[in-house]
């Protein structure tokens, strides 16, 4: 059984840092490329950021690039979002998914991503 399991949402003024993570069991993560997506209430999911499955290629939304950063690490199957000077903008549910691509690729499209977590609350306060 696949299980994504985000962790590290909370609660923050503008400015501050949060650092999300997701633990992933069940499935052969070194062959999946991983990203985090989020929503905000009455909006659709969007993308925010990916890292391929051999991790040597990152992607991300233009609204985050430069303050927000993605990282693996296979030998404890994680995937983390590290999130510097968050904006009132930000706040949202954040979700982890996992996707069967090309060993350099990053997933934008939602669509592509075969298993996701349950999601976890960032809330930012201007």
């Amino acid at each position: 059984q696949v299980q994504l399991v985000e962790s590290g949402g909370g609660l923050v003024q503008a400015g501050d840092s949060l650092r999300l993570s997701c633990a992933a069991s069940g499935l052969p993560f070194s062959l999946h490329g991983m990203g985090w997506f989020r929503q905000a209430p009455g909006k659709e999911r969007e993308f925010v950021a990916a890292i391929s499955r051999n991790g040597g290629s990152t992607h991300y939304a233009d609204s985050v690039k430069g303050r927000f950063t993605i990282s693996r690490d296979s030998a404890k199957n994680t995937v983390a979002l590290q999130m510097n000077n968050l904006e009132p903008e930000d706040a949202a549910v954040y979700y982890c998914g996992a996707g069967l691509f090309h060993p350099a690729q990053t997933g934008v499209d939602a669509g592509k991503y075969a298993y996701w977590g349950q999601g976890t609350q960032v809330t930012v306060s201007s």
